[in-house]
């Protein structure tokens, strides 16, 4: 922060690339934001999600959730330097690569320079909420001559995502009461794109993004990785190191797969 937020830019037009079968957005943090921004001022409504080596592995082996990325999400922005070194390989541009926690300090700028509002959910009981509160009050800091920021509802992650059950129903009854202009999921994936597409049809909002473990990261529930690893490409080293016995499948077996898939489609367009 500060941040300067472009001309309106409206999302329809984003170009995108074809990574391994799935479509990805080349648009960066500028770009997305302002595409926020148009968005709710022009009363539409957008499902925006992320896509990194581990989204892309899962596309392959979950025909729904490759169904979601390519025809259910508006958006699929790059989240991760794997997708990035990926699309080079392959002679595609995707000049940018950003993650959930990167540009929240725009997203919340974005909220109190137009007093649009969000709702958080996910995580265990109490971490969305301190989320919240933190990103308040950091932003009230960064801006103290701006409204406070308008997060007008939290709650955890931890409910029967069922479609039709009383719990979901009361959730998203929340959620429209509360009528927040962005809703943030932190369910982790593929659960939070599933949930939003199972229920996208009933929420009264412009704006719904996947998070991840944002809420986490932003509570300081967990640690991110050094930001010379962030950085550099190394943040599933970091995220490895931290959690070995949760995060090896993934990067372990899903870096090589990831990489392996890469070659051949190479190797296959070099025939």
């Amino acid at each position: 922060m500060p941040f300067a937020t472009p001309a309106l830019y409206d999302l329809a037009t984003t170009p995108a690339i074809d990574l391994l079968d799935v479509r990805i957005h080349t648009l960066g943090v500028a770009e997305l934001v302002s595409g926020i921004r148009h968005t709710i001022q022009t009363n539409q409504k957008r499902l925006i999600s992320y896509a990194n080596v581990h989204a892309i592995n899962m596309a392959h082996e979950d025909a729904r959730f490759m169904h979601f990325l390519n025809r259910e999400a508006d958006i699929v922005f790059c989240d991760g330097f794997g997708v990035k070194w990926g699309a080079t390989l392959l002679g595609l541009k995707l000049p940018h690569r950003f993650t959930p926690p990167d540009w929240i300090p725009q997203l919340c700028e974005l909220c109190v320079r137009n007093n649009f509002s969000m709702y958080f959910i996910g995580s265990r009981a109490g971490v969305t909420q301190k989320a919240a509160d933190l990103l308040i009050a950091r932003t009230a800091a960064a801006f103290p001559d701006l409204p406070r920021l308008r997060i007008v509802g939290t709650a955890n992650g931890y409910f029967d995502k069922t479609p039709g059950h009383p719990e979901n129903e009361a959730v998203i009854a929340d959620i429209n009461a509360a009528k927040p202009d962005i809703l943030m999921v932190g369910f982790g994936m593929p659960m939070q794109e599933y949930w939003l597409a199972d229920n996208w049809p009933k929420f009264n909002i412009h704006i719904a993004l996947t998070g991840g473990a944002i809420f986490d990261y932003i509570s300081g529930e967990m640690q991110r990785p050094p930001k010379w690893m962030t950085d550099n490409g190394l943040e599933w080293l970091g995220r490895l190191i931290a959690e070995p016995r949760r995060m090896w499948k993934r990067y372990l077996i899903g870096n090589p797969q990831f990489l392996s898939r890469v070659i051949g489609r190479r190797l296959r367009r070099s025939i």
